[in-house]
């Protein structure tokens, strides 16, 4: 397919940037059915994770280094994706972040149903109930995807995967991780068709997290910093587990505590 020219935009008050703005908004992002990613490490995550962009802007006055980085806007264009070039004033009207580098992406929108996850035979999950703050959601990506989780769900949740800062957050890898959104009644009804134990984190229990069996086919499921897991989850998990607290706090950071629990299922299972 031949490379399709640049449309480029000088002005702030461009429609076309006005529309990018509006999709800060969740229900403009879903009626559009896109995701939108900004920054260069997070769109080359979505291209490695085969997304392929609606449209991508790019501004080469704010490239780390655009000489190189130029090349993906290339390739990019050459597979048939429209490519807007943007001036320096008008992308920084338009970007999420401080300090934008220049690279701002439509994808669409995250598959994000239980339908959707294709698992291995024993596969670990890790599950978000309620989660607020998309920087943390963000957070649990990066550790599945850097301990190999199969697959996040998010139960009831207050953000969504297509959040800026979810995949901010994430560093992209809400693209190399299978997601799923749903609620808990639909997930707790999911994991027992699927043979699937769940893990609950709470500080109610004398099971420590490392006395547990984590291996086989385990969901570990976190709740909200503030008020932890629902009654409901706590009921239905199969094992209680919490990590030990030496200090005056009683709670850990929701993706910290994730971090812990998850790290402790991957040392089990690969021992």
């Amino acid at each position: 397919m031949p490379s399709r020219p640049d449309l480029e935009i000088t002005s702030p008050a461009n429609p076309r940037l006005k529309q990018l703005v509006s999709l800060r908004r969740r229900r403009a992002r879903d009626e559009a059915g896109i995701t939108v990613v900004e920054g260069f490490e997070e769109l080359g995550l979505a291209l490695d994770a085969g997304i392929r962009p609606r449209t991508l802007f790019y501004a080469p006055e704010l490239m780390l280094d655009a000489d190189e980085q130029l090349r993906v806007v290339d390739d990019v264009r050459a597979s048939g994706v429209e490519t807007v070039k943007v001036s320096r004033t008008a992308f920084e009207k338009v970007a999420y972040r401080e300090g934008p580098d220049g690279f701002l992406a439509l994808v669409p929108a995250v598959r994000a149903g239980l339908a959707d996850l294709d698992l291995p035979g024993e596969p670990l999950i890790l599950v978000c109930e309620g989660l607020e703050k998309p920087g943390n959601l963000g957070a649990m990506l990066r550790t599945a995807d850097a301990a190999g989780v199969d697959a996040v769900i998010a139960v009831d949740p207050v953000t969504d995967w297509g959040n800026p800062n979810v995949v901010r957050g994430s560093k992209g890898t809400v693209f190399s991780v299978p997601v799923a959104s749903a609620t808990l009644d639909a997930t707790l009804g999911w994991l027992r068709a699927h043979g699937i134990r769940l893990v609950a984190t709470t500080p109610d229990t004398e099971t420590l997290h490392t006395g547990a069996d984590l291996t086989g086919a385990v969901a570990i499921a976190v709740g909200t910093e503030k008020f932890g897991l629902t009654d409901e989850a706590l009921r239905a998990a199969d094992v209680r587990v919490r990590i030990p607290m030496h200090g005056s706090v009683n709670s850990l950071n929701a993706s910290a505590a994730a971090a812990i629990v998850v790290y402790e299922a991957v040392r089990q299972r690969s021992s």
